[in-house]
């Protein structure tokens, strides 16, 4: 699948998990989705300025990026499909909380 065309998030979510092997990739990414999600919530409650909220991406795309540098040692799938990247993030996240898939990627 690698660089191809994606017509839908089914066809993409396989090309994503593949990108995300490393299980202190995973680890990361998950931190990094939790913490954007916890910000979230804390931003909109507090009614935060406009500026506080630059937090999120910092905070969920530098985990992210960090398992990427690192650990899987790729480049992230976001510079070239970023809304999917982002869905496929969201998805990881809830599919670990869920106990769908692990931290493991060899346990999928």
């Amino acid at each position: 699948m690698g660089n191809s065309s994606f017509k839908n998030f089914k066809e993409f979510y396989p090309f994503y998990l593949s990108e995300h092997k490393n299980k202190t990739s995973r680890i990361l990414h998950f931190i990094g989705t939790f913490l954007v999600l916890g910000l979230l919530v804390f931003l909109i409650f507090a009614q935060k300025e406009a500026r506080y909220w630059i937090a999120l991406p910092l905070t969920g795309y530098g985990f992210a990026w960090i398992g990427h540098a690192f650990f899987e040692k790729n480049k992230p799938a976001t510079f070239k499909h970023p809304l999917w990247s982002l869905r496929g993030d969201f998805t990881l996240f809830f599919d670990i909380l869920l106990g769908k898939r692990g931290f493991d990627a060899s346990k999928d």
